[in-house]
């Protein structure tokens, strides 16, 4: 059972994400799958770390499939998102709209920064309940849900259009990588995730953005939600959850042993199961600083 608490996996494993366009064969099918069923423009990292073990990667999807389509699936993203939306207002997230107009910044920009938090906004939920479901079954959990479910017909995703751009670490200026290591030092992660690369394609925007953040990113009140977020998706896994594709301890460990060990995938699905609720706590705290007054 996934334990009832977050857990930050000590040592921090390595991670080996396989990029989007590395990516060739049947894993590049399942990419593409992945992306249209869970109507997002961009494989999370947490996805593209899993399909460096390709067999583990393929059951998974594999089960992972018919669930995401489903409509009970789409309400709990939507939950989650709706429930730390609201709690991210404990936080005080300071509004970055007089700041940004003395630098420049214009309407149009503005409504471009907001699609992309928006993109990220509907997107991280699925990939944070497929982390859960990873590391529950890796850990001996069983998801007890109904073997059928009701498929979601139409559009979730968010209607906007914005270029999908991430500022590498090796596209950037001096400042900017020195946000990146600041990111990475404070939260603790062993790299900076796709959102703050993409939002970094304006890079002073960003810097006022993470320079707020920071002041709350390690408090004790971030930690409260992250935690709740934790429990809510461990919860929705366990208790709520219908479990179509039938996924299974079993099954699931006997793949990451043919590729690995299932230990050492394990650690890795830890790895991202931790850092998921901050990264939407993070993401929900960025979409209040925008609000227009």
């Amino acid at each position: 059972m996934i334990e009832p608490r977050r857990l930050y996996p000590e040592p921090v494993p390595a991670i080996h994400p396989l990029p989007e366009y590395a990516v060739t064969g049947r894993r590049k099918e399942y990419y593409e799958d992945m992306k249209q069923a869970l109507q997002v423009p961009w494989m999370g990292v947490v996805t593209m770390a899993y399909a460096h073990y390709p067999t583990f990667f393929e059951v998974l999807w594999k089960g992972l499939k018919p669930l995401v389509r489903s409509s009970a699936f789409v309400k709990q993203a939507q939950a989650l998102r709706r429930f730390v939306e609201d709690e991210v207002q404990a936080l005080a997230p300071p509004s970055l709209e007089r700041r940004l107009g003395e630098l420049g910044y214009a309407e149009r920009e503005l409504d471009n920064i907001g699609d992309t938090i928006e993109i990220f906004s509907h997107g991280n939920y699925p990939y944070l309940i497929i982390a859960t479901i990873a590391r529950t079954l890796l850990e001996g959990g069983e998801m007890r849900g109904a073997a059928t479910v009701q498929s979601y017909e139409g559009q979730h995703a968010p209607q906007v259009q914005v270029p999908f751009i991430l500022m590498e670490a090796h596209h950037a200026d001096a400042p900017t990588r020195a946000v990146y290591e600041d990111v990475k030092t404070t939260l603790r992660l062993p790299f900076v995730n796709t959102d703050y690369r993409a939002l970094a394609r304006w890079p002073s925007y960003f810097a006022l953005a993470w320079a707020d953040l920071k002041k709350v990113a390690v408090s004790p009140a971030h930690a409260v939600i992250c935690e709740a977020i934790h429990n809510r998706a461990a919860e929705a896994v366990v208790r709520i959850l219908p479990n179509p594709g039938r996924l299974a301890t079993a099954a699931l460990r006997e793949a990451a042993d043919n590729d690995a060990t299932a230990k050492d995938v394990l650690q890795m699905c830890r790895l991202f199961q931790w850092l998921l609720p901050g990264l939407v706590t993070n993401v929900a705290f960025f979409r209040r600083q925008i609000e227009r007054s």
